[in-house]
């Protein structure tokens, strides 16, 4: 029984970020945010002032139109959540290599 429920266990993790690189979360950066996303089984959605965009769609990303210093949350639902919020903070903290 054990193994089943180590199976059935979803992960659910949130981080809080801000956008802090010059441009915001233009083109480019949507781009590798959308690469690092689709390495990952999770459905990751990046929230904005209660409105939320799928992170593995560039237009979702886009519309939600964040500058720099915008206050984001990620959230990961899936086995793999904390793994794929890993790796997409590293993004955010590093600029989207921009700077």
């Amino acid at each position: 029984m054990g193994d089943i429920w180590k199976r059935l266990v979803i992960q659910v993790i949130r981080k809080e970020l801000t956008i802090r690189n010059k441009l915001g979360l233009h083109a480019r950066a949507a781009a590798k945010i959308v690469q690092t996303s689709n390495q990952f089984q999770s459905n990751i959605r990046i929230i904005k002032n209660g409105r939320e965009a799928n992170a593995k769609s560039m237009l979702d990303i886009l519309t939600l139109s964040c500058p720099r210093g915008t206050r984001i949350e990620l959230r990961a639902e899936g086995k793999d959540a904390a793994e794929a919020l890993a790796a997409l903070a590293v993004l955010f903290d590093n600029k989207f290599g921009e700077e």
